[in-house]
């Protein structure tokens, strides 16, 4: 092997091989994706968040939606307690996912009841859009991780109750209580509380104001759910 040979094999045995660049990409990807989630998680563990992905949606199509931001402290307890209640009980207990509730829904068949958490419903709401798809379910996980390990649990339930749609356009307890009960957020009683809790999982078909008798029905059961709960439940948070 003459000398040009020699320097060409010390060469290609320096240069870093397929897998390798590979690898140094995968890491700077996940570098750039953890950085990115960080960006647009983090300031709002603090900050009340300007608008959501469904409040600007609501604006593209026209719309202008109605919030007022509500700390928690000034929140009516029982609301909190109800939400709870009504959409995630193992809030407290779990890190953004209920998996019994998860293999329960799966096991109904081709149209399963939702398991989404509040961390989850968070995330979307803040971040993602309603239409269901394999990208949007992925895209919560992650950022329901991102939330979970990055605000606490009271931080997300305070969030939650400021985001969440509780009627066309109406977005936020603060909104809520006075579009439909004519009281601050902080007056809510039980059974008010529990009617704004049973139209979250579909607040454009279902009032809180005109409540079916499907709506009052439920409002009583997460009522009585609330009840045995007992507000020591969340109280920790």
């Amino acid at each position: 092997m003459n000398r040009r040979d020699k320097a060409r094999a010390r060469a290609d045995r320096r240069k870093p091989s397929a897998r390798r660049r590979l690898g140094r990409l995968g890491l700077r990807g996940a570098a750039a994706a953890i950085a990115l989630t960080l960006a647009l998680v983090l300031p709002w563990r603090w900050l009340p968040p300007p608008t959501t992905a469904f409040m600007l949606r609501e604006r593209l199509q026209g719309g202008e939606p109605r919030q007022h931001w509500v700390p928690l402290s000034r929140l009516s307890r029982h609301l909190a307690l109800c939400v709870v209640a009504a959409e995630d009980q193992k809030f407290p207990e779990h890190f953004g996912f209920d998996f019994d509730s998860i293999g329960k829904a799966l096991g109904e068949g081709p149209r399963p009841r939702g398991a989404s958490t509040l961390s989850q419903q968070l995330a979307k709401n803040l971040y993602l859009w309603p239409e269901r798809s394999l990208v949007r379910k992925g895209l919560e996980a992650w950022l329901t991780l991102a939330l979970e390990a990055t605000w606490p649990k009271r931080r997300i339930l305070e969030v939650y109750l400021n985001v969440a749609e509780f009627g066309p356009g109406v977005y936020g307890a603060g909104a809520a209580a006075r579009r439909y009960f004519r009281v601050p957020a902080s007056q809510l009683t039980l059974e008010q509380a529990a009617l704004l809790a049973a139209v979250l999982p579909s607040p454009r078909r279902m009032s809180a104001a005109r409540p079916s008798e499907y709506v009052r029905g439920r409002a009583g059961e997460i009522a009585e759910a609330a009840r045995a709960l007992g507000p020591r439940y969340i109280a920790g948070l």
